[in-house]
């Protein structure tokens, strides 16, 4: 049918690696309480590199959320998270800007 699940905010609240195991959720959702601070905490970036390396591992892709800035966005790419979401990458805007926007993208 197209359609494909993901579980949120992975690693917070009642995440579990009985979900990964169990669930056919193709992509994992780093919960942005870790991106906020990875930069500068070096036990939320073990987390989210973790969770990125376990995601790899089980064949799933990985979603930042909360990506708010290039520094966030490079630390990711290079940590192997080719995924986000978040200000750092855009702003909301209407659907007819949206094509635009793209065209400005790399």
């Amino acid at each position: 049918m197209g359609v494909s699940c993901a579980l949120d905010d992975f690693g917070t609240g009642y995440s579990s690696l009985t979900y990964l195991r169990n669930l056919p959720a193709e992509t994992l959702k780093i919960d942005q309480t870790f991106i906020r601070d990875m930069l500068v905490d070096e036990g939320d970036r073990s987390i989210v590199q973790g969770v990125i390396a376990l995601a790899h591992t089980f064949g799933r892709k990985t979603v930042a959320e909360g990506v708010e800035t290039v520094e966030h966005f490079q630390a990711l790419l290079d940590l192997g998270c080719e995924i986000g979401q978040g200000y750092g990458i855009a702003r909301p805007m209407p659907a007819e800007d949206f094509l635009a926007w793209c065209s400005t993208r790399r």
